[in-house]
């Protein structure tokens, strides 16, 4: 996998945000696309991906995506991307050429979109939907009260509009979204979360544990007992999520297909 990411000068977030499956994706031969290089223009807390100046947007990216895709035989492909903020359209453009770019080498493969918030950008979240993915993705990450110390650049009440907005913009479309637990937030304000990622639309909802990618970002205020997920995820379903994946090593793209296949 490594070799095969590095020749086609590829990006994962499996490898930039550190996750803890790294190990088993890459051993099944999956990984998610991470668009637009490593370099993101944001600084969230709980990220290890570099905040940086980026480099200008790789014109030959989406058909070297497509290609490792192809090659590794991918039925579902998960892109996303670094915070984008220096471009027009947040790089909504490219994640829509990236999505024909797979489907023209993979047409029987499905695509999952887990894009930034695009700054609200109506017009940007539109050209993403145009190219019809499967699954259009925007994790929530948190509840409100944190968001000020770990998403400063972003908004909860923000993102929530981008999820509602690509319900209405493209009326039948899969909406998906995930929170991590443990960076400080209580079980009742992840279950005010669930309730609003529902009103929004949300149908499918993913719940992992917050693991510290470095000494430099926010502590783990507390680990969560299988118990405890099994419990939110009760929740989740009473709050009337039809999917819902929760456990200590979830990530929103962990295991992506089978739960859109769970759907």
């Amino acid at each position: 996998m490594r070799v095969l990411l590095r020749r086609q000068e590829l990006s994962t977030v499996c490898e930039e945000a550190r996750c803890p499956n790294l190990g088993e994706c890459f051993s099944r031969g999956t990984a998610t696309f991470m668009l637009l290089g490593d370099r993101c223009t944001r600084r969230c807390a709980y990220c290890s991906v570099t905040t940086a100046r980026p480099l200008a947007p790789d014109p030959g990216e989406p058909l070297r995506v497509a290609e490792a895709a192809s090659s590794l035989g991918l039925r579902y492909v998960v892109l996303t991307s670094v915070d984008r903020d220096d471009l027009p359209d947040g790089g909504a453009r490219h994640f829509a050429e990236t999505v024909h770019a797979v489907r023209d080498r993979l047409p029987l493969a499905k695509v999952e979109v887990l894009t930034p918030d695009f700054g609200g950008d109506r017009e940007a979240l539109r050209v993403v939907l145009a190219a019809a993915p499967e699954v259009f993705n925007h994790n929530i990450e948190t509840v409100p009260r944190l968001f000020p110390a770990l998403r400063p650049q972003g908004g909860y009440r923000l993102s929530l509009d981008v999820l509602a907005a690509a319900r209405r913009m493209r009326p039948g479309q899969v909406t998906k979204s995930g929170i991590m637990v443990g960076l400080g937030e209580t079980d009742d304000e992840v279950i005010d979360v669930l309730r609003d990622l529902r009103s929004a639309g949300v149908e499918i909802v993913t719940i992992g544990q917050y693991l510290r990618p470095t000494r430099r970002h926010a502590p783990v205020d507390r680990h969560l007992t299988p118990a405890a997920f099994r419990r939110l995820e009760e929740a989740a379903r009473g709050i009337g999520f039809p999917t819902v994946y929760s456990g200590v090593f979830v990530r929103s793209s962990f295991n992506a297909e089978e739960v859109f296949e769970a759907h």
